[in-house]
């Protein structure tokens, strides 16, 4: 199976890892010059739960690859993935099939400017990772990948696709509702992503102040509002609960959020996630104050610290 990974950062380097290992024939697609250099001269490091690996996989810049490949996971930044699908247009075939895995919400909008929808699949992963410098990676824990074809009809590439997810230790699942797992990871990300960076801390961090159940409710109940006008049923308490329990588990883990912005001073995802709830409320004719009120905090975080 030829994949190609489109976006290589810390997500999308332990699925191009992850999935060589198995024995797929992987490429890596990306922009970052330095990361590309590193990767291209030693490897990608990857320190996979303390153990130290180095693999030779090849990466290019999106201009620079011409050929054919069976699968596309894409894992830009929510706000790049327009220009990079208009930039890798000339590998996506007709029987290409095109996987969105980004945090946020509504990026079918956008992968349909470029992918049909015969060959368009969503999901969401609960993987996590960390990008340590140009061509190195940190991976520990486990996870799971979700996904679904977005035209009825797609069941059958969709299940090989989760095949080769699951061959690969990635724990692929088949969902029949993926919609509603995208919206949870999203309130999961807007009640914890944004907080984080905010205070500086990690996830553990965060829930040891005495704001942190408060602030989480908050986040979730416009979160839960906004979700049910767009037919996805999200439930207030169980929502609550999910988010604790993952602070718990990942105590001292940093969300990417975080990593992006405070570690190597990008701009953040901020407004496909909170963003996208204050934004939709008000279409809807809801309130949600606390999402738009950390949006404009990221984004003025963002301008103190001249993030690119």
């Amino acid at each position: 199976m030829k994949i190609a990974i489109a976006g290589s950062g810390a997500m999308g380097s332990r699925f191009g890892f992850m999935l060589h290992q198995a024995g797929n024939d992987v490429i890596l697609i990306d922009k970052w010059d330095a990361h590309i250099k590193a990767i291209q001269e030693n490897g990608l490091t990857v320190n996979y739960n303390g153990t130290e690996k180095v693999i030779n996989i090849p990466i290019y810049r999106p201009d620079e690859v011409k050929e054919k490949v069976d699968v596309i996971f894409m894992f830009t930044k929510a706000m790049f993935l327009g220009s990079m699908l208009e930039e890798i247009q000339p590998i996506i075939k007709e029987d290409t099939q095109v996987v969105c895995l980004l945090n946020g919400i509504g990026h079918e909008t956008v992968m349909k400017q470029y992918v049909s929808l015969e060959n368009m699949l969503i999901g969401v992963t609960i993987w996590t990772a960390g990008l340590t410098g140009p061509g190195k990676i940190e991976l520990e824990g486990t996870g799971s990948t979700e996904i679904q074809n977005f035209k009825p009809g797609g069941e059958e590439k969709a299940k090989q696709i989760v095949k080769i997810l699951k061959d690969a230790g990635l724990n692929g699942i088949y969902s029949e509702d993926v919609k509603f797992s995208i919206w949870r990871k999203a309130c999961v990300n807007g009640a914890l992503n944004a907080t984080c960076t905010l205070l500086d801390a990690t996830l553990g961090e965060m829930f040891e102040t005495d704001q942190a159940i408060s602030i989480t409710k908050n986040i979730v109940n416009e979160f839960v509002q906004v979700a049910e006008k767009q037919e996805v049923q999200l439930d207030f308490e169980d929502t609550v609960e999910y988010i604790i329990k993952t602070s718990h588990e990942l105590g001292h883990h940093y969300p990417s959020m975080h990593q992006d912005l405070m570690q190597h001073n990008r701009l953040t995802e901020i407004d496909y996630i909170n963003g996208a709830v204050a934004r939709l409320a008000e279409e809807y004719g809801l309130k949600a104050p606390t999402n738009a009120l950390i949006t404009e905090l990221i984004h003025a975080k963002e301008q103190i610290l001249n993030a690119k």
